[in-house]
């Protein structure tokens, strides 16, 4: 075997502490009980399950909703979970999606557990050892394709690495609006034989940079991977890349995608197919068997359990013969696809080992780990990594972990030691005053606003509740904070601005603030995390900023990059509550309270309250 670079070394001891804290976090025994779980926001129970049928790949997958209010803002799409019930085998699974109240789960077991539909049924989040099993084998595999270690070489080098790009003069393009960045970024792409970075800041057209560049790479009669970590961000792209008319295969979890975007997964082109009957016809006989096999449940005798096991043995062997019908139609459609799309693990259990496409491109990667990435970069030639370094890093659980650097992201990590960086100048989201202070502090004043988004008014307020006594208090959870001051601050201006709230999100960096909003505002109105509101936007954003306290104390508003996805959500207007006594003390918020000085939109909470 080959002997490990000594920071592919460092990667799998980053992901076995990252897995010991998972363990740890999300055990469920008698120290930690159900009611202490749900106020960590790591278990939903009881849930209620609506619907129950067989998957794509003909697991159990089980729809629920859920009948109270709670954080579930650490359910994300993809997660690994438990199902359970007191005194019954817990179930391992996948949670497909969660939105607001209504839920989807996948179970890894062949059929429905007999007590899914009763009642105290839960899940709750669980250490997810598949993943980690495949990012290690991914890291230690780095070693075996020669192009893939010299780059990796490269990045964790002490120097900067570039290759000779010579490019093009003129290009056709299909998009005539893009301008001379993007064109640069585009024909980079093209000519790439290595690594390059597409530096995209908020609003300036990455994804529509990265259609035209993949559309430019398929007349060429190049193959294209495109991955990004989370559905959300793979579904934008597919979306862009199906308007401009690009055969895509949308593979992975694709419960929320669109009905244009199902048609091209490999469960909508098999429902278009000849094979779709046959398996249709599979199925029915083994619900039929499945309903027979019912009968015999929990309690009966040995005649009856061998007649049990004869039925699913047979309910077994059907599955098989669907399963192998549905391999083969998948390697059809790979073969005549030229565009695959998926996230790093959705990908990984599509591709075939030794699958090698020209490009791949990984947008949003700067909220990617990297044994996510190098997980994929043995499936291409030559790699492209989108996104912006000075926005969210990668969600990592382990403070250890992230003391050693493991949210320290692929996009980071290259645009560090890469020279080959194409920097996107030019954004369209924001009026100026909004993206002046991102732009001066994060971008060097490099990011350019055109005419159209000049400023015709005031368009960023810092509302100070300095003085005013409203100050931050531990959430319902016991741990997340919360302020109800801001809360009312926010009803306030709502009020006094007569905002439509179907153009306002209301945002904040700590749940315990937006589970406090979400119960005094109707269902329909936006109110999120930061976190969970990157690469969106609204015509108006409502910031609370929610710490206030004697000591200046101000966690994880510390970490700027979130506070600069914060501040660039907002395409007119942006309104920030904050108390710049507590803040004001840090060198990043004394910069932003001088610029609102500066662009006149500073404001006492005093003004709203009388």
């Amino acid at each position: 075997m080959t002997e490990l670079h000594p920071h592919q070394l460092h990667l799998l001891k980053c992901i076995s502490v990252e897995m010991k804290e998972q363990e740890s976090r999300y055990a469920l025994n008698d120290v930690t009980g159900l009611k202490q779980m749900r106020g960590l926001g790591v278990l939903l129970h009881p849930i209620h399950v609506t619907r129950r049928a067989f998957g794509y790949a003909d697991y159990p997958e089980v729809s629920f909703r859920l009948s109270y209010q709670c954080d579930t803002s650490n359910f994300k799409d993809n997660s690994a979970i438990e199902c359970f019930m007191e005194g019954e085998d817990i179930v391992k699974g996948v949670l497909l999606r969660l939105n607001g109240m209504q839920g989807e789960m996948r179970l890894f077991t062949p059929d429905f557990p007999d007590w899914i539909e009763d009642k105290g049924v839960g899940i709750k989040l669980a250490p997810d050892h598949f993943t980690s099993k495949m990012m290690k084998e991914g890291v230690k595999n780095i070693s075996d394709f020669p192009k893939v270690y010299k780059t990796f070489n490269a990045i964790h080098g002490n120097a900067k690495f570039s290759q000779e790009l010579k490019l093009k003069a003129e290009i056709e393009l299909q998009n005539d609006c893009l301008n001379l960045s993007q064109v640069k970024a585009i024909k980079a792409v093209i000519e790439n034989d290595s690594l390059i970075v597409l530096h995209g800041p908020p609003g300036t057209g990455k994804t529509t940079t990265l259609i035209e560049a993949i559309a430019q790479l398929v007349k060429e009669g190049k193959r294209v991977v495109v991955s990004a970590p989370s559905n959300t961000a793979v579904d934008n792209v597919a979306k862009g890349l199906l308007l401009n008319d690009i055969d895509i295969l949308r593979v992975g979890n694709t419960v929320k995608v669109d009905d244009d975007i199902f048609a091209h997964t490999p469960e909508g082109r098999m429902l278009a197919s000849k094979e779709s009957k046959e398996i249709k016809r599979l199925k029915i006989k083994s619900e039929e068997l499945l309903k027979m096999s019912y009968q015999y449940k929990r309690k009966f005798g040995k005649a009856e359990r061998d007649q049990r096991r004869l039925l699913m043995n047979e309910v077994k062997r059907i599955r098989k013969e669907i399963r192998d019908m549905r391999n083969y139609f998948d390697e059809k459609l790979f073969t005549k696809t030229n565009v695959i799309l998926g996230t790093p693990i959705g990908l990984n259990n599509f591709l075939a080992e030794g699958t090698l496409f020209d490009t791949l491109i990984i947008d949003e990667a700067g909220q990617s780990i990297e044994p996510m990435a190098w997980m994929l970069f043995p499936f291409a030639k030559n790699w492209v990594l989108a996104g912006d370094p000075f926005q969210l890093p990668p969600t990592v659980l382990s403070e250890e972990a992230r003391r050693m650097h493991y949210n320290t992201s692929i996009l980071e990590s290259s645009f560090k030691n890469c020279n080959d960086v194409f920097f996107l100048n030019t954004q369209y989201r924001m009026k100026k005053s909004i993206a002046d202070f991102s732009s001066r502090y994060f971008y060097d004043s490099k990011l350019i606003t055109p005419e159209s988004q000049c400023d015709n008014a005031q368009h960023v307020v810092f509302y100070d509740t300095a003085g005013t006594g409203f100050e931050e208090i531990r959430g319902k959870d016991g741990n997340s904070l919360m302020n109800e001051g801001e809360l009312d601050l926010i009803r306030k201006i709502i009020e006094i601005e007569n905002l439509n709230l179907m153009d306002v999100a209301i945002i904040s960096p700590y749940s315990g603030q937006v589970q406090l909003v979400k119960e005094h505002f109707d269902k329909n109105t936006r109110i999120s995390t930061i976190d969970s509101f990157q690469g969106q936007e609204k015509e108006v954003i409502i910031l609370s900023l929610v710490r206030s306290n004697s000591d200046s104390t101000i966690g994880f508003l510390k970490d700027y990059r979130r506070m600069n996805v914060a501040m660039t959500r907002a395409k007119q207007k942006l309104f920030v509550i904050g108390d710049s006594s507590t803040i004001g003390n840090d060198p990043f918020y004394s910069q932003f309270l001088e610029y609102m000085d500066e662009i006149e939109g500073y404001r006492s909470a005093w003004e709203l309250m009388s």
